[in-house]
């Protein structure tokens, strides 16, 4: 054999491995993709994409009261697609429309269509989400107001098997993942809900972080969660749970069912809290808000390590006239503005003291649409005929051109609103 006839010999060799090597990746990854009929293999599950557009629906699972009174009612859903659920930031809450009885909703003759949002009360899962919510009754010496139409209708008419329309979790209020910085959650009433997500999550994907919930109340009938949390504090090390009654009841027995008698406020937790950098997450009524938040600032705590809800986003935020005025250092904006509501036929004075145009609106007795009042559902999306509107933070609603949402908007010029 010749020098010549031997090297084209070993050519041929190297290509016939080359082509074979080729054939065999090819065939791998053709058997990536498809399962030969009869093979016992499971046909892999949907991959979610991400938020969803819109509403989608969702069963109730399992519905349970959370307290002694049962006046807080939790809500496990699963999508009826069965798809998976990508996970959300503990903190945030989902967006409900419903179709509400007269008798519910206190208008005679005629069902109508709500929003509301309520917050998530468990850490993510891909198989379904956890609300929890609270019975709102009429207002305190007014029974012939009615009480919540939204709590209402979860309470008496939501049961099991039943299908609501729900959009994708969404919020600006959760927690932040650095476990390097300790966690303070701070919960007044049903304000707890954020933070059992916030709280669950950090137990199981961040058991090293130190997390400190404060829970006021009155007494143990109204709290939610008991048995619960004092499992949790139990089996957690880092987790530190501090429950302060306002009323304590004849049973409810100091250092069992509570730590601290009085409200939460800055003494107690410089006493209980340890030296060092915190980061704060507050979700209660209004006078704790107002109360807590500029106390939190005053002790020295950056404005970047506070973050607040007022009760989750189907609430009136606080007063944040009560935290620092808004005027134009804040909002950009020189007042006064004229902002003409069309519908109601009145031109008004825009003067910096309402944190956004759906609260200016309420306070001046213009009726709107509202259901999250955090830019999230799109129930107060106006039309607005003329002027210009900021937003703090882009809305997480898609807005409509021509349009903008009240309850996160600010005016930087005059405006013109409504048809």
């Amino acid at each position: 054999m010749t020098a010549l006839q031997l090297l084209v010999y070993i050519n041929l060799a190297l290509l016939l491995q080359l082509a074979a090597g080729i054939g065999v990746a090819v065939w791998r990854r053709r058997g990536a993709h498809q399962v030969m009929p009869g093979s016992a293999v499971a046909e892999a599950p949907p991959v979610s994409s991400g938020a969803w557009p819109g509403w989608r629906d969702f069963r109730v699972v399992r519905r349970e009261f959370e307290d002694a009174a049962k006046t807080q009612c939790s809500f496990h859903l699963e999508p009826v697609d069965s798809a998976p659920l990508t996970p959300f930031k503990p903190g945030q809450y989902l967006t409900f429309s419903l179709r509400v009885a007269d008798s519910a909703a206190g208008v005679q003759g005629a069902d109508r269509t709500i929003t509301r949002c309520y917050s998530l009360s468990d850490c993510p899962a891909p198989t379904g989400y956890r609300v929890t919510i609270k019975r709102v009754p009429a207002p305190a010496g007014r029974p012939e107001l009615p009480p919540g139409a939204s709590s209402s209708h979860f309470h008496d008419r939501v049961r099991e098997g039943d299908i609501l329309r729900v959009k994708a979790p969404s919020g600006q209020f959760f927690i932040d993942p650095d476990p390097a910085v300790p966690a303070v959650l701070i919960a007044g009433g049903i304000g707890v809900t954020p933070m059992m997500s916030m709280l669950r999550w950090c137990l199981a994907e961040q058991p090293q972080r130190s997390v400190h919930l404060y829970y006021g109340l009155r007494h143990s009938g109204e709290q939610a969660f008991k048995q619960g949390l004092e499992q949790l504090a139990a089996s957690h090390p880092n987790f530190h749970l501090n429950v302060v009654y306002s009323s304590a009841g004849p049973g409810d027995v100091q250092g069992r069912d509570y730590q601290h008698a009085g409200h939460v406020d800055v003494d107690l937790l410089r006493r209980s809290l340890p030296h060092g950098r915190h980061r704060f997450y507050v979700c209660g009524p209004q006078p704790m808000m107002a109360s807590l938040i500029p106390a939190l600032a005053a002790w020295g705590v950056r404005s970047e390590d506070i973050h607040f809800e007022a009760f989750g986003p189907a609430s009136m935020p606080p007063d944040q006239s009560a935290l620092a005025p808004l005027d134009e250092a804040r909002t950009g904006v020189a007042a006064p503005l004229d902002v003409r509501f069309r519908g109601a036929g009145r031109t008004l004075v825009w003067d910096g003291q309402n944190a956004n145009l759906l609260d200016f609106a309420e306070h001046h007795g213009v009726e709107v649409d509202s259901g999250c009042r955090s830019g999230s559902c799109g129930s107060c999306e106006t039309q607005l005929v003329s002027g210009t509107v900021r937003y703090a933070q882009k809305p997480d609603h898609e807005i409509r051109p021509g349009h903008c949402l009240l309850c996160v908007g600010t005016p930087e010029s005059a405006l013109v609103l409504g048809a």
